[in-house]
C-alpha cells in the first residue's frame, strides 16, 4: 500500500511495547496476520529466527512498525482472537481510519474496499478456521438491509457458542450491503458484561474513535449521559449512515446508553435485552448447529487432514458436540496440539467432562462449562433453582407448560413468565404450535446441567415425582390435558431415578395404570420399562414382573387394536395365580356394580362344574345363551351369577 502508519497508532504502538513483549506469544498472532496479508512469510521467518519468546515478540513488533495502517489492525484483531483482550484495549484508541475506496475481488471473493471499512470499524477477521454457514449468514444479511432508508434494529441471538459474532461479522463482508445501506463505515464495540465505569469506559472509546478530527478537543465524556450525547450527535452528524455493532450484550441498561436513533446491530443471548429500546427490531434466531458435514470440516482444517483422511472417532467425537460450533473448534484446536489423543477427547465428551475440554482462543471462555455457566449464574436467586430443575428432563423432549405448573406449583401464566426468560437469555428453547407451548433443552444444555446437578439429580427427580403425586391425588392424567402424555411416557424414568423403589414398583405392577397408558402409546413402551426397570421391580416380585410383562407380550396384536379391547376382560383370561388375573378379577367385580359385563373362559371337564366365573348383573339375552350353546359352550347360572366355560370335547 505504500502508506506509512499514522503517528497516534505508532505512539500507541511504542506506549505499550514493554507490555506486549512481555505477555504475547508469537506464532499464532502471526497465523492471523499472514492469513490478512500485514505480513510475509520472510517476516515470519525473521521473527521465528530469535532465541528467546520475548525477542521473538519485540522483533514482531519492530516488523509491525515498519508497515502500514492495515497491519496496526491486524495486530490489534489478531490479538483479540488469541484472547489477549487486556493487551488488545491497550491499542483500541489507537486504531487508525482508514478512508474507503473502490477495490477489485480479492481471492476469497472479499473486495478491497470491504476490507478498509471492516478494518477501519474494528470488525473481528475471520477464525483461522472457517467455514461458511450461507444461510444464517444471508437471513442476517437480509435483515440488515431492512435498515437502508430508516434507523433501528437488528438482533443476533442464541445460546453460547454457536457462533454469533462469527456469523454477524461474516455477515458484514459484503461489498454490495455495505455499499448501499452503510456507506458511512461499520464500527464494531466488543461490549460484554460491564458495570457502570465499564460502559462508561466504552462509551468513552467509542466516541474517541469516531471524533478523529477533534471536534471536542480530545475531552472524553465525563458521564454516561454526556456519552450517549456525544454519541448521538457523533452517529447523526459525521457517520449518518453507519453500523454500530455492539457485540455480546448482557443487559438492556447497558443498551440504551447506545440508543442513539441509529442503525445498531447486536449480538446476544438474551433475546429479550432490546425490549426496551425504540425504534424497528428485527429478529435472528441462531437455534440450529453445525451440520455434520461442516464440522467435520473444520476438525480437518484444524488438523490439516482432508475429511476422508479423518479417523473414524472423528464422526464419532462431531457426534458428541452436538453441532455446537465452540465445542468443535476447542476440541479441534487441542487436536491440532494433540493429534493423538482422538480417543481421549471422545471419552471426555462422553463422559461430559467439559473442564478438561480447554484451549486458549479469541473466545471470552476456555472452556465449554465456564461458556455455559456463565449465561446461568447471571440469573437471579430463584430462576437458577427453577433452572435446576430442568436437569431431570431427558433428550430430545419437548415438555408442555402445564408439566412445569405441577412441578413448580403455579398458574399457567406464572410458569410460562418464567419459562420466557430463560428462553430469551437462550438457556431454554420453545415450540409453539397455536395456542400449545411445548419447552425443551439443547443436548449440550442439558448435558451441563446434568453435570452441573449431579449430586441434586435424585432429590430433583423426587421433587417431579411429589409434585405429580400432590396435583393426581385424587385422580390420574386423561387424555384431554396436555401434560397426560408426558407424566405416562416419564412418570417411571422420575420415580426410577430418584430411587424410589417401592413407588415404581407400585405404579408398573398397577392394572389401571397399564389399562391407560396402553390405551394411550401401546404396549411397547411399557414392556420395554418392565426391561430396563427389571432389576427394581425384581427385587419386589420377579414373578409378578414376570406376569405383567409376558400378559403384555402375548396381548401386544390386541392391543394395539381400535376398538381397544377391554384390558380387564384379557386379564381375566390369565392363570388365576397371575397378579394380572387377580387384579382385573377385583376390578371386575368392582365394575359388575355399575352395569359391566365380563366373562371368564376356561377350558374345564364337561361334568365337572367350573370353578371359576364372571361376574355381571345382567343375565344374558336368550339369543346369546342359544348361540353359545350351538357353538359347544355350556352357559350355566351359579347363585344368580353368569359364567361361561369351554367343553372338552
Amino acid at each position: 500500500m505504500g502508506i506509512k502508519m499514522d503517528l497516534n497508532a505508532r505512539s500507541y504502538l511504542l506506549q505499550n511495547c514493554k507490555s506486549l513483549e512481555r505477555d504475547i506469544k508469537t506464532s499464532y498472532i502471526m497465523d492471523h496476520m499472514i492469513a490478512d496479508e500485514a505480513l510475509t512469510l520472510q517476516d515470519e521467518e525473521t521473527v521465528k529466527a530469535q532465541t528467546t519468546q520475548r525477542e521473538r515478540a519485540a522483533m514482531l513488533l519492530k516488523i509491525i512498525l515498519t508497515k502500514d495502517n492495515y497491519a496496526y489492525i491486524s495486530f490489534y484483531n489478531a490479538l483479540l482472537h488469541e484472547g489477549y483482550k487486556d493487551l488488545a484495549a491497550l491499542l483500541q484508541d489507537g486504531i487508525p481510519i482508514i478512508s474507503p475506496q473502490n477495490g477489485k475481488n480479492s481471492t476469497d471473493g472479499v473486495t478491497s474496499y470491504v476490507k478498509t471499512v471492516l478494518c477501519e470499524g474494528g470488525v473481528p477477521q475471520r477464525p483461522v478456521v472457517f467455514v461458511t454457514r450461507p444461510e444464517l449468514t444471508k437471513t442476517i444479511q437480509q435483515k440488515l438491509y431492512r435498515l437502508k432508508n430508516d434507523s433501528g434494529w437488528v438482533i443476533v441471538y442464541g445460546m453460547a457458542g454457536c457462533g454469533k459474532s462469527v456469523l454477524a461479522a461474516e455477515a458484514l463482508r459484503d461489498h454490495s450491503l455495505l455499499k448501499d445501506c452503510f456507506p458511512g463505515g461499520v464500527h464494531w464495540v466488543s461490549v460484554g458484561k460491564q458495570d457502570k465505569s465499564g460502559l462508561l469506559m466504552k462509551l468513552q472509546n467509542l466516541c474517541m474513535r469516531l471524533d478523529q478530527d477533534f471536534t471536542f478537543l480530545q475531552r472524553p465524556p465525563l458521564n454516561t449521559e454526556e456519552a450517549k450525547d456525544r454519541l448521538r450527535w457523533l452517529m447523526l452528524r459525521k457517520y449518518p449512515r453507519s453500523l454500530l455493532v455492539l457485540d455480546d450484550i448482557w443487559d438492556s441498561w447497558v443498551l440504551k446508553a447506545f440508543d442513539s436513533h441509529c442503525r445498531i446491530l447486536i449480538t446476544s443471548r438474551d433475546r429479550s435485552v432490546a425490549d426496551s429500546v425504540s425504534g424497528n427490531r428485527y429478529e435472528v434466531p441462531l437455534e440450529s448447529g453445525l451440520s455434520h458435514d461442516k464440522a467435520l470440516e473444520i476438525l480437518s482444517l484444524f488438523v490439516n487432514m482432508e475429511i476422508m483422511e479423518l479417523p473414524e472417532k472423528a464422526n464419532s467425537i462431531v457426534r458428541e458436540c452436538k453441532g455446537s460450533p465452540l465445542v468443535v473448534s476447542l476440541i479441534g484446536a487441542l487436536l491440532r496440539d494433540f493429534p493423538n489423543r482422538w480417543d481421549y477427547y471422545h471419552k471426555q465428551l462422553q463422559n461430559k467432562q467439559f473442564k478438561r475440554i480447554r484451549k486458549s482462543s479469541s473466545y471470552d471462555y476456555e472452556a465449554l462449562d465456564e461458556a455455559m455457566s456463565i449465561s446461568v449464574e447471571m440469573l437471579r436467586k430463584d430462576l437458577k433453582d427453577y433452572y435446576a430443575d430442568l436437569s431431570v428432563l431427558q433428550k430430545d423432549v419437548q415438555v408442555p407448560s402445564k408439566v412445569f405448573c405441577i412441578l413448580w406449583d403455579m398458574e399457567t401464566e406464572e410458569a410460562e413468565d418464567i419459562l420466557q426468560e430463560f428462553v430469551n437469555k437462550s438457556l431454554l428453547f420453545c415450540d409453539r404450535n397455536g395456542k400449545s407451548f411445548r419447552y425443551y433443552l439443547h443436548d449440550l444444555q442439558l448435558d451441563f446441567l446434568t453435570e452441573k446437578n449431579r449430586s441434586q439429580l435424585q432429590e430433583l427427580h423426587k421433587k417431579a415425582v411429589h409434585q405429580y403425586k400432590r396435583h393426581y391425588k385424587y385422580s390420574v392424567p386423561t387424555p384431554s390435558q396436555e401434560d397426560c402424555m408426558y407424566w405416562y411416557n416419564f412418570l417411571a424414568y422420575h420415580m426410577a431415578s430418584a430411587d424410589m423403589h417401592e413407588e415404581l414398583c407400585a405404579l408398573l405392577f398397577s392394572l389401571d395404570w397399564i389399562k391407560t397408558k396402553t390405551e394411550l402409546v401401546g404396549p411397547a413402551h411399557l414392556i420395554h420399562e418392565y426391561v430396563e426397570y427389571s432389576r427394581i421391580l425384581d427385587q419386589k416380585d420377579a414373578i409378578v414382573r414376570e406376569n405383567f410383562q409376558e400378559f403384555l407380550s402375548l396381548n401386544g396384536h390386541l392391543l394395539g387394536r381400535q376398538p381397544f379391547p377391554d384390558v380387564v376382560q384379557l386379564g381375566l383370561c390369565q392363570p388365576e395365580n397371575s397378579e394380572v388375573y387377580r387384579q382385573a378379577k377385583l376390578q371386575a367385580q368392582q365394575e359388575c356394580a355399575t352395569g359391566s359385563f365380563y366373562v371368564e373362559w376356561m377350558l374345564v371337564d364337561a361334568c365337572v362344574p367350573p370353578p371359576h366365573f364372571f361376574f355381571g348383573n345382567m343375565w344374558p339375552s336368550q339369543e346369546f345363551c342359544e348361540a353359545c350353546t350351538l357353538l359347544g359352550y355350556w352357559v350355566g347360572l351359579n347363585k344368580g351369577i353368569e359364567w361361561i366355560v369351554f367343553l372338552a370335547f
